[in-house]
């Protein structure tokens, strides 16, 4: 089930894209199982059919699911390459931290402040901007 709260600061379309990942990671939704349309969800959660389509779109491309024209959306097979992801650029990220010598737990606060801010959510979200 996802919820999509109107009173949080992080956008929709993200809270479903979120909410849809971890189901697909954590085998709520299994290899298989076809995705209701954009339409279809975005009437039963009263988003804007753009705001699921953008959500569809980013899962799309980091391979959690797949669109097979009109049959629909479905989760992919290929989600455990975003596992895999993740895992690299931690591996990526450990190195860089050891090399300018930043200790494993501020280095944890970084990663931890950046997933609550929702940057390191989406790999296709823009740098963020210093005020």
């Amino acid at each position: 089930m996802v919820v999509i709260d109107p009173s949080s600061p992080v956008p929709p379309f993200e809270q479903l894209r979120a909410q849809l990942a971890r189901q697909i990671q954590d085998h709520t939704l299994a290899v298989g199982t076809r995705l209701p349309t954009i339409r279809r969800l975005a009437a039963d959660l009263g988003l804007a059919v753009n705001t699921v389509g953008r959500a569809y779109r980013e899962l799309e491309e980091a391979g959690l699911i797949e669109t097979r024209g009109p049959a629909g959306s479905f989760v992919s097979a290929a989600g455990e390459k975003g596992r895999e992801r993740a895992r690299h650029a931690a591996a990526d990220y450990a190195a860089v931290i050891a090399s300018v010598g930043i200790d494993a737990n501020e280095a944890i606060r970084i990663v931890q402040a950046a997933l609550n801010k929702g940057i390191a959510v989406s790999p296709a979200a823009p740098e963020p901007k210093e005020a």
